[in-house]
């Protein structure tokens, strides 16, 4: 234990538990759109940067 003093009253969760309940409250909630930044802000090397990707066939 990483803390001799440290007094839980949970057990540790396992990742396949943390993993299963995750993916039920995906599925209850359905997909989650997040908008994208406008890029009203960006800098001219940020623009440079992101139409060079551009051009190679990326997608930022």
């Amino acid at each position: 234990m990483a803390f001799k003093t440290l007094q839980t009253r949970t057990e540790p969760t396992t990742l396949e538990a943390m993993s299963e309940r995750l993916a039920a409250r995906r599925a209850e909630i359905g997909p989650i759109e997040v908008p994208r930044n406008s890029g009203k802000r960006r800098n001219e090397a940020k623009r440079a940067l992101l139409a060079e990707i551009e051009k190679l066939g990326g997608e930022w």
